[in-house]
């Protein structure tokens, strides 16, 4: 049975220097991972909120910013912890990726089955 998700949620990274509210697009029924080199060793399920559906609470300086390839995703963690807490999409910039595991009250153990996306090949890689 998948845990409840309340309206604005709460999420925090390990050593709750970070916490965020966060409206989730449609629950946790976006989960998802990813096996693009990052994803893959970051190991996280995602599940999607808007741009707007997301509010850093506490720490925001506490967050620090890693980029990588097309430099269109943005992968935010805790500088203290270390744990990634969120990423605007490469896939749709107009979304946020959230960190399940961060979510109070979700073990990402709870979600399986979670589907995987090709990050591999992804669309913004290919040269048309």
């Amino acid at each position: 049975m998948l845990p409840e998700i309340r309206t604005p949620h709460r999420l925090t990274c390990h050593c709750g220097a970070v916490e965020i509210e966060v409206t989730l697009s449609d629950g946790l029924n976006t989960k998802r991972r990813c096996d693009c080199s990052f994803c893959r060793r970051r190991g996280a399920v995602a599940v999607s909120a808007p741009l707007d559906g997301l509010r850093i609470v506490k720490g925001a300086e506490n967050l620090t910013l890693y980029q990588f390839g097309t430099q269109t995703a943005k992968h935010w963690f805790c500088k203290t912890c270390g744990i990634y807490t969120h990423h605007q999409r490469r896939s749709n910039p107009n979304e946020y990726g959230v960190n399940a595991g961060c979510l109070e009250g979700v073990n990402p153990r709870d979600l399986d089955p979670v589907p995987w996306s090709d990050g591999v090949n992804h669309p913004s890689d290919r040269r048309g």
